[in-house]
């Protein structure tokens, strides 16, 4: 996350609290005696309820002045009020419940694993956390929002990764058909930039609810074909999650994309937008941003390594794991072996190998590995490292340039397959999960 992209978390209210409160200011106000005096006004309101929590006017409010601000910094012209309200909320509401659904399933980030993921961010603007806090000030919100907003931010990247990443599985042989495939149409590497805009439909949607979806889907072309910025269509129209970024998808390889972008992709000039597209998940308009080459042949420079992790867990905080692996640290320095301490210590599936990871190719690891390997003297441990899944030691004993095509070809294959089930699937219980949920808008009520 870069400060730039930084959204404010709206303020977290107990439901029955707020329902209380408002009861009883409603009662207050409609008395005869304040309505005489018309000394009280309320400020606040519900707007929706998602399940047994409420999100009131101020947290709409709060998530809009967000996203306004993100619109602003990409000059893309805001919206209308109450279409801007709309998405916004819908946004908000999809947010909601998939953290409510790691709160009942137990998924959460510790404040030590919150903390350290912030000054890392920090370090990553080249700023002291002062200067990031007083960054953050500028830009209209605070460090505490921040890190509630990065918390949820955490905890919905670990809900993804349980109930999405961990069930899409990529077979050799679906490789191997993919690869055969690329082949045989001559498939080069080709990577395109793209913006979409995506209109969901529910699942088991009615013939009229489907109807009303592609009307929506419609009337956002027809905008874009007046002339309307994609970025401005795409923050009024699309439920995708990246709307308030005009809907950019950053570069992806052709085979990276789901089957209906990369057809839509191979299609359009640079600029030029898709006709309203139709998958399982919904409506979809497409735009290609620029195209580019990819490279061919690969020849890298390889590290093999062993490593030992600590992880940093909902039951292991960040002092705990890092206080046990210097101490395994310093057992090494006193004359135990690397793989006997992996074999003992590492919470890794490669300790039951000693820690070996094998030949290790640039992209491999997370980068804050790939950094320290890279920069190690062969033979020397080096840690602790730390990176999302924790600490490590690591341990370079051979270095190598390789020529690695083939085995790169068949892991980009692997990735692409990966990548396409993952987005669809993600999508796909993200519309599950939002039509199992009890929604009561009232956005448009007092």
């Amino acid at each position: 996350m870069k400060l730039s992209d930084s959204t404010p978390t709206p303020r977290r209210v107990a439901p029955l609290a707020v329902a209380v409160t408002l009861s009883v200011l409603h009662a207050v106000v409609s008395s005869p005696a304040w309505a005489q005096a018309g000394r009280i006004q309320l400020v606040d309101r519900v707007v929706a309820v998602v399940n047994d929590e409420v999100i009131t006017r101020f947290d709409l409010n709060e998530q809009k002045r967000a996203v306004a601000a993100q619109l602003k910094r990409q000059g893309v012209a805001l919206p209308p009020a109450a279409e801007l309200d709309a998405q916004v909320l819908e946004r908000f509401i999809n947010e909601k419940v998939q953290l409510q659904y790691a709160r009942e399933y137990g998924v959460r980030a510790d404040d030590e694993t919150v903390n350290a993921s912030l000054q890392r961010i920090a370090a990553d603007n080249k700023m002291s956390m002062q200067q990031f806090a007083a960054a953050l000030r500028g830009e209209g919100t605070t460090i505490d929002r921040f890190r509630d907003e990065l918390r949820n931010e955490i905890v919905i990247n670990r809900v993804r990764d349980r109930e999405v990443e961990s069930r899409v599985v990529v077979t050799d042989n679906e490789i191997d058909n993919y690869l055969a495939l690329a082949k045989a149409q001559g498939a080069n590497q080709a990577e395109y930039q793209l913006a979409h805009i995506l209109v969901l439909v529910p699942e088991q949607a009615t013939p009229d609810q489907v109807e009303t979806r592609r009307k929506r889907a419609e009337e956002a072309l027809r905008q874009l074909k007046t002339g309307t910025s994609f970025g401005q269509v795409a923050a009024v129209f699309s439920d995708s999650s990246d709307a308030a970024a005009g809907g950019a998808l950053g570069w992806r390889q052709g085979d990276r994309l789901p089957g209906l972008y990369a057809e839509a992709a191979s299609k359009l000039k640079n600029g030029e937008f898709s006709d309203v597209l139709r998958s399982a998940n919904g409506f979809h308009i497409v735009r290609l941003l620029d195209k580019r080459s990819g490279e061919q042949r690969s020849v890298v420079e390889q590290n093999k390594t062993r490593h030992i992790l600590v992880r940093v867990n909902d039951l292991v905080g960040e002092a705990e794991a890092k206080g046990k692996i210097e101490r395994l640290r310093d057992r090494i320095a006193a004359g135990a072996k690397f793989e006997d301490i992996a074999k003992l210590g590492s919470e890794d599936g490669s300790a039951s190998r000693g820690g070996e990871l094998g030949w290790v190719s640039p992209g491999d690891t997370v980068p804050e590995f790939e950094a320290a390997m890279s920069k190690a003297t062969v033979n020397t441990v080096v840690g602790p490292v730390r990176t999302q899944f924790g600490f490590h030691l690591l341990e370079v004993t051979e270095r190598r340039s390789q020529d690695v095509t083939r085995e790169k070809s068949r892991q980009s294959a692997r990735a692409a397959l990966r990548e396409r089930k993952a987005d669809e699937a993600y999508q796909t219980w993200l519309r599950e999960l939002r039509d199992r949920a009890t929604v009561e808008i009232k956005l448009n009520e007092g």
